[in-house]
């Protein structure tokens, strides 16, 4: 039973797709707080434009 349970990865598995979601939940909050100034500039000046 014991070795049975060592062979099993199916936990292993669901905590390597876990990490990698993680990261890229992440990269993603990166890019948004990086970008997200510049895209608010972007708009205003649009608005600021428009009649």
């Amino acid at each position: 039973m014991l070795k049975k349970m060592m062979k099993c990865e199916a936990g292993a598995t669901a905590i390597e797709y876990g990490l990698i979601a993680a990261g890229i939940a992440v990269a993603i909050a990166v890019v948004v707080f990086a970008l997200g100034s510049k895209l608010n500039t972007l708009f205003s000046n649009i608005n600021g434009m428009l009649p």
